[in-house]
């Protein structure tokens, strides 16, 4: 038996329940592993709350990225070995001591990047990659505003973005927050508590605009982003961390300069191998190279999960967040 946390009901950070439960051998395709660390991202949410259905019912454990040590190797598994260093992004079952893991979604963590901080990386950082070289493919030139800048994904999309050479807007909510964005790239920081975001975006950009918005906070955004963005400019939604966009009449694309617009995830843009490989290869390499840095801001016990939800929820933490068994 291995501790974990477990869903039995949809719900609040209380719902978050600490147990053991029993780790079986691994099967056809599958790893077992040791856990070093344990991310925690935004998404883990949506499932707790039932916003996003679990694929395996109730119970389940929470949490969907790792990373750790191969303990055990089941039948036909090639390509790894017990030892190997992985992370790993898949739905569910993160929040655990130990673990069963489809060896087609593991990846292999490479030398000089640290393992604890792989853990909490692989989400946001496979996330930043795509939003930014698949999406929309940020070049030296382009004007892009990201919102909650300082968030998990903002730090890290802010950071690959001034690598870039694009000018970074984002949005923050307090002061601190703010200074937290500067040192991590972002050229032009909006106070969206105290301005108003659209305004100070047609005052930086001289009334130019940007050729994208990428919004992970949804409600409370949307549609002002739209006022952001130039004619033929692209609107990327890719979280609701303020709640679902409502349904809006596609004619407000139109209206605001024939823009286009994109409902993004990563299970799509990494659904092949090859793809999947692609992405945590270029994220590695850039944070290998010293352009991105995503170092953990904050470590709690596994024990602690409903702690770090409430603190999630909250916007109490910045960049990357972790569980540690």
């Amino acid at each position: 038996m291995v501790a974990a946390v477990r869903v039995h009901k949809v719900g609040g950070p209380e719902v978050l329940t600490y147990e053991d439960v029993d780790v079986p051998a691994p099967g056809p395709g599958q790893i077992r592993i040791k856990q070093a660390a344990c991310g925690i991202n935004f998404i883990d949410t949506y499932f707790r709350q039932g916003m996003y259905p679990s694929p395996v019912g109730l119970p389940f454990i929470a949490g969907n990225e790792g990373s750790g040590t191969v303990t055990e190797v089941g039948p036909d598994v090639t390509g790894f070995k017990v030892g190997d260093r992985i992370a790993y992004v898949v739905p569910l079952g993160a929040y655990a001591a130990e673990r069963l893991l489809p060896a087609a979604r593991a990846l292999k963590v490479p030398d000089g990047v640290d393992l604890a901080e792989a853990g909490g990386m692989m989400l946001k950082g496979m996330t930043v990659c795509y939003l930014l070289r698949r999406t929309f493919k940020v070049a030296k030139g382009n004007t892009i505003l990201i919102h909650a800048a300082a968030g998990g994904v903002g730090q890290i999309a802010c950071q690959w973005a001034h690598h870039l050479g694009a000018t970074v807007i984002g949005t923050v909510g307090t002061k601190e927050k703010g200074e937290l964005a500067k040192a991590n790239g972002c050229d032009h920081v909006v106070y969206y508590q105290e301005e108003d975001f659209v305004a100070r975006v047609k005052e930086i950009t001289g009334g130019a605009l940007c050729d994208v918005v990428y919004d992970g906070v949804g409600k409370t955004t949307f549609p002002a982003s739209l006022d952001c963005i130039r004619p033929l400019g692209l609107f990327v939604s890719f979280g609701s961390a303020s709640g679902q966009i409502d349904a809006f009449n596609i004619n407000i694309l139109q209206a605001k300069g024939s823009l286009f617009a994109t409902r993004p995830t990563l299970n799509h843009y990494a659904a092949s191998r090859a793809d999947l490989e692609g992405l945590a290869n270029e994220l590695f390499e850039v944070v290998r190279s010293g352009a991105v840095k995503i170092p953990v801001q904050k470590s709690y016990a596994l024990k602690d999960a409903r702690q770090a939800h409430i603190d999630l929820e909250s916007r109490a933490t910045t960049g990357s967040s972790i569980l540690v068994p």
